[in-house]
């Protein structure tokens, strides 16, 4: 069965390569922090359930100093002027398209084919992590797909890989740190905590008043947090499930589904949601790196208010 430690496994092989590519990158003068970085990323990857919790936490604490103190800094890998990708463009035109397209389809084929399949009365693939598998697959063939195509180096995704990591810096491991963070709130109870405050402070006793404390609280929530699967679990068990679904007897599809469209409406507006809002501004070298934000604040409330009525609507039926 294959299972979702060969996810891990790639992922950390990657990383592994931005580490070796930025050591060995003498055009930047902070590459040894580059280099130091993204091999720690590999390492949590690669032997993370090995090293223990207090490796782990050992592992963080160097990814703190380092982003800390400043000593990442951008790489320069050799890359395309702009003038030439104008000249590729015109020359590949819509099959510039083609990897991109490659991704979706493989994933649907991997989940309509491959999932079900079994081996030796085995699933080939984990059910519950089919999903990951499929994707880290269609990456990889994507992948294959564009450098047959375009006929590009082997090592050039590597290189934009590592150069794309380089710009966004460290902010790119935020949504991978704050799901985690979001986990361990849940575990240590702060769910619980919030409801008590909630019911406390707040008047909860109509259900248009605790659907609005939910999504506001799930998009509220979603923006400190910056990721709104961090932000589920500690407002479900605090308002969702006590109040919602036990005491006005909502559906918890319903709640639960509207609740993380209101945290996702927190996710446009928050720049701790780094991969969504502050990566587009550095990729086009925006001025304003909040940019994004600004253009998006408007839009996000207008679907927060839209999620309370659809709850209210649909949940209690």
């Amino acid at each position: 069965m294959i299972k979702l430690g060969v996810v891990y496994v790639l992922a950390g092989l990657v990383f592994a390569a931005f580490a070796l590519l930025s050591a060995t990158d003498a055009r930047n003068p902070r590459r040894l922090g580059n280099a130091a970085f993204w091999g720690l990323v590999a390492l949590s990857f690669l032997a993370g359930d090995r090293l223990g919790d207090l490796g782990n936490g050992l592992l963080v604490l160097g990814l703190a100093l380092i982003a800390g103190f400043g000593l990442l800094g951008r790489g320069e890998p050799a890359t395309t002027t702009p003038e030439e990708r104008v000249m590729l463009a015109r020359r590949f035109g819509e099959k510039l398209f083609a990897p991109a397209l490659t991704l979706p389809v493989v994933l649907v084929l991997s989940l309509l084919i491959l999932k079900p399949l079994h081996v030796g009365g085995e699933p080939l693939l984990d059910p519950k992590q089919a999903t990951l598998i499929s994707l880290a697959l269609a990456a990889v063939v994507a992948v294959a797909v564009a450098l047959i195509l375009l006929k590009q180096p082997l090592i050039s995704p590597l290189q934009e890989g590592r150069r794309l990591m380089d710009v966004v810096g460290w902010a790119a491991l935020l949504p991978q740190v704050l799901a985690a963070l979001g986990a361990v709130f849940a575990l240590a109870g702060v769910g619980n905590v919030i409801g008590d405050l909630v019911t406390t402070w707040l008047p909860m006793d109509t259900r248009a008043a605790a659907v609005a404390v939910y999504c506001l609280g799930m998009a509220g929530f979603t923006m400190i947090m910056g990721n709104a699967f961090a932000a589920f679990p500690v407002l479900t068990a605090g308002v969702g499930a006590p109040i919602l679904i036990r005491r006005f007897g909502g559906d918890p599809a319903a709640v639960c589904a509207i609740g993380m469209l209101s945290g996702f409406c927190g996710t446009l507006m928050t720049p701790l949601a780094a991969n969504f809002n502050l990566v587009p501004p550095a990729l086009l070298e925006l001025k304003d790196r909040y940019a994004v934000i600004k253009a998006q604040i408007p839009t996000a409330l207008a679907l927060l208010m839209a999620n309370m009525v659809l709850m209210y609507v649909l949940a209690f039926r």
